[in-house]
């Protein structure tokens, strides 16, 4: 085995251990806030039925669901059910949790995907638009609305979208993935998607196509652009067929990394539309002290984004090796 892939199996095991012990002090962590939260956990599993239970029964239903164990008990027994691929039972959904999670993931997937996809083309169409017209009117009137725009918390820009397309005019539906009985209706999921993907795009948009405008308008003043120029290519070609090509290597990486900060947001939409996806479970899993659920969604939330964190180092190295691991040290032979 020669040094360089020596090298880099010990940066991913480096690498995965790091996430190993962020995800377990992470869980940990939330595990503890969680049971100091005030609330009682019998409210999810039994609901308004608790108010007619004795406290004789209360109690022995908290023997059974393992609330009575002392915490250090309660935490071991989730991480060997997790470790067993056992995420435990939901109190509120009376299912397994990989079941609840396994029907709902794919709504989190299509918004936050979706999402994610029209932020990006539309920040490369907007930032060239800008970078062409640098300094000019539209620039400078598109960058002062954007600064507005991106500076609007997420939560406000979906309920005053709800408001105005949904309450005022009733163009589009106020929550949900799909109306009553269409699930496999596209039509009918395109159209409850609309808003919540806009709130999102909205958020975005302008941060990503700031980035894109200032790394364009920073291409256009190098040597082989003046070249171009005095060639008679015209400008729109040069920016379109050179310019954005040489970017597009950075902003790869920025895309990557931007991914568990689209993930954020769409957790926050799909709470405000009630959209049935995993920010919806999480937030519901928060208030009505589902244990099982909370712990399963961190872990997994988790995990993704530093999955994709290591994703995007790891194209950043690819892209510009200068930006990869560091040697382990050792002595030199």
């Amino acid at each position: 085995m020669n040094d360089g892939v020596k090298n880099r199996l010990i940066f991913f095991g480096r690498k995965f251990l790091q996430m190993v012990v962020v995800l377990i002090l992470l869980s940990f962590a939330v595990f503890i806030i969680a049971r100091l939260c005030p609330g009682d956990p019998l409210r999810s599993y039994y609901g308004d039925g608790l108010e007619h239970m004795s406290e004789a029964q209360k109690e022995n239903a908290r023997e059974n669901l393992g609330l009575n164990d002392s915490l250090p008990v309660q935490y071991g027994r989730w991480l060997t059910g997790l470790l067993d691929g056992d995420l435990g039972l939901s109190y509120k959904y009376k299912q397994p949790v990989s079941s609840v999670i396994g029907s709902m993931w794919q709504n989190t997937l299509i918004l936050g995907g979706t999402a994610y996809v029209l932020t990006f083309v539309l920040a490369v169409l907007l930032g060239m638009f800008c970078a062409f017209r640098e300094n000019s009117l539209a620039d400078k009137l598109i960058c002062r609305i954007g600064t507005i725009s991106s500076n609007i918390p997420v939560f406000f820009l979906s309920l005053l979208l709800i408001l105005i397309f949904a309450a005022k005019l009733g163009w589009f539906p106020a929550g949900g993935a799909y109306s009553y009985g269409n699930s496999g209706n596209l039509p009918d999921r395109i159209h409850h998607l609309v808003l919540p993907a806009a709130a999102l795009v909205l958020e975005h948009l302008w941060y990503y196509a700031y980035i894109v405008r200032n790394k364009l308008s920073e291409e256009t003043r190098r040597d082989y652009v003046l070249l171009y120029k005095a060639e008679g290519v015209p400008a729109k070609k040069i920016l379109r067929r050179h310019c954005l090509r040489n970017i597009m290597p950075s902003l790869s990486v920025i895309m990557a990394f931007s991914l568990p900060h689209i993930l954020g947001g769409t957790y926050v939409v799909e709470t405000v539309f009630a959209y049935p996806g995993l920010g919806t479970l999480s937030f519901e899993s928060a208030m009505y002290k589902d244990y099982n659920m909370l712990m399963a969604l961190t872990v997994l939330t988790g995990a993704v984004v530093l999955l994709f964190n290591l994703a995007a180092q790891l194209l950043s190295e690819f892209i510009d090796p200068r930006t990869g691991y560091e040697e382990p040290e050792g002595e030199a032979i």
